[in-house]
């Protein structure tokens, strides 16, 4: 069976429609799709037609039977090119890491320095001091973003009237497929059922509270804007990723690579940040886990989003995800 074209493994799993029809979980491989409501096996009893979400809820049974689907002789495949492709999976919960590229910290943490503040050497001799005690005291930074703000990988992404700098953060997003509850780094993977790509956007006026500093950051309203989190293509199993800690994440804008940096770059794997979430809060299948934003973002450019921009991103083995931005209201 030919490997889809950018993607890990023989197969990967979306949510599509046709025309004006509902939304159903595909199979997808090459340039087809296998509409999984016609796969008797996967529909469990008493649970009316699959989605993906309800597949990741039993993903160790389903899983084989993907597989099988994917090579048997009587499927029945629609073309990709005929078919919307929507978010991948539609979470209960978002969990997002921040700060978590070394490179990408040091660049924001000079961009934000008052004009006559502190040397940038000084300031990236700090952060990085400050990133290694991090490290060795093992306490990533994460909050919690609004599954509201998902949007499609080709959907348009809403700059609202009162963004003044919006921003991109290509991520590598880790799909809970097993429940974790307080599980240890050394077994955390084993909750991981798939892989897929978020772009975490960002209003970057609105990070911090200037009417009440000793508050900090506001994550809610810099991030949480519908269409803010494209996500997708696909989820591409796990099984199927060889090593998490060793990909590419690439965002071009209007065909000019912006970002391009290896997860290698990250402080925290994807075990260690499943886990530390894990010892808060419960993760239930098809939430996600994004792992943080490498270099290379609008404020290290000095070139924010506007409308008509493109954003391109692809991370290794999991596809393409492309969105266009436009301005509210037009």
């Amino acid at each position: 069976m030919e490997t889809p074209p950018s993607l890990a493994g023989p197969f990967a799993l979306g949510t599509f429609s046709a025309g004006n029809g509902s939304a159903f979980p595909g199979l997808v491989t090459g340039d087809r799709v296998l509409d999984l409501r016609t796969v008797p096996a996967l529909r469990a009893p008493g649970a009316g037609e699959p989605t993906t979400r309800t597949l990741l809820e039993r993903w160790e049974s389903a899983l084989p039977l993907l597989h099988a689907a994917a090579a048997s002789a009587e499927s029945e495949w629609l073309p990709l090119a005929d078919l919307r492709v929507h978010a991948p999976v539609e979470p209960r919960q978002i969990l997002q890491s921040g700060a978590n590229y070394r490179t990408h910290v040091i660049d924001l943490a000079v961009a934000h320095e008052p004009e006559g503040g502190r040397p940038a050497e000084q300031v990236r001799a700090e952060v990085a001091a400050m990133m290694d005690r991090r490290a060795a005291e093992d306490q990533p930074y994460v909050f919690i973003g609004l599954p509201s703000s998902v949007a499609g990988p080709y959907d348009d992404v809403v700059i609202p009237g009162w963004c003044a700098k919006p921003d991109w953060e290509l991520e590598l997003a880790a799909v809970i497929g097993r429940p974790a509850f307080r599980v240890p780094a050394e077994r955390a993977l084993e909750h991981v059922a798939a892989y897929t790509i978020a772009n975490d956007l960002t209003a970057r006026e609105l990070v911090f509270r200037r009417d009440m500093p000793e508050i900090g950051t506001d994550w809610l309203r810099a991030k949480n804007a519908p269409t803010f989190t494209p996500l997708g293509p696909y989820l591409v199993p796990s099984a199927f990723v060889a090593d998490p800690g060793d990909l590419q994440v690439t965002l071009r804008l209007n065909g000019e690579v912006m970002q391009d940096e290896s997860t290698k770059d990250m402080i925290f794997d994807v075990a260690r940040l499943v886990s530390y979430v894990s010892q808060t809060v419960e993760l239930l299948p098809g939430d996600l886990v994004l792992t943080g934003s490498p270099a290379g973002n609008g404020m290290h450019w000095g070139r924010l989003l506007r409308a008509g921009d493109v954003m391109e991103g692809t991370i290794t083995g999991l596809g393409v995800q492309r969105n266009r931005c436009l301005a509210e209201g037009s």
